[in-house]
């Protein structure tokens, strides 16, 4: 049996263990393009955008005002879309759009969804996405 002194910092490793753990986890992840079962053939179209949707693919962005790497996100696809004829980039503030943001089950910003030219989602990444992931992903869509 543990003795009352060794309990406290006990529980302590073992609580930074599991935080370090879940924080290498989420790094790993995050910013990953990746299809979900839920997104298989969902479409968005212009009305739930507030935009009209690319000649051949849509870059669906998910911001909030406060979130630093939504900015970095920004320019990322606004690179993509420079290199990339026909796709265009819809920012959507996820503060004012609550219940697509819900319907969407965005749990993070940024979220991004790629979508192909009929607004079909194809895949999406929550974080940061790497402009490589983001113009292999494109291929997909278009």
């Amino acid at each position: 049996m543990l003795e009352s002194g060794t309990t406290a910092p006990m529980v302590c490793a073992v609580v930074l263990a599991a935080a370090s753990v879940f924080g290498v986890w989420r790094r790993h992840s995050g910013g990953r393009l990746k299809v979900r079962g839920r997104d298989a053939g969902r479409r968005l179209g212009a009305d739930e955008l507030g935009a009209e949707l690319g000649e051949r693919a849509t870059l669906v962005q998910f911001s909030s005002a406060f979130c630093q790497p939504c900015r970095a996100t920004r320019r990322t696809l606004a690179e993509v879309t420079g290199m990339v004829d026909g796709v265009t980039h819809v920012e959507i503030d996820a503060e004012e759009r609550l219940a697509l943001v819900r319907e969407l089950a965005i749990l993070r910003t940024p979220t991004v969804l790629v979508l192909d030219a009929d607004g079909r989602i194809v895949t999406r990444a929550s974080g940061q996405p790497r402009r490589a992931d983001v113009i292999a992903a494109l291929g997909q869509a278009v």
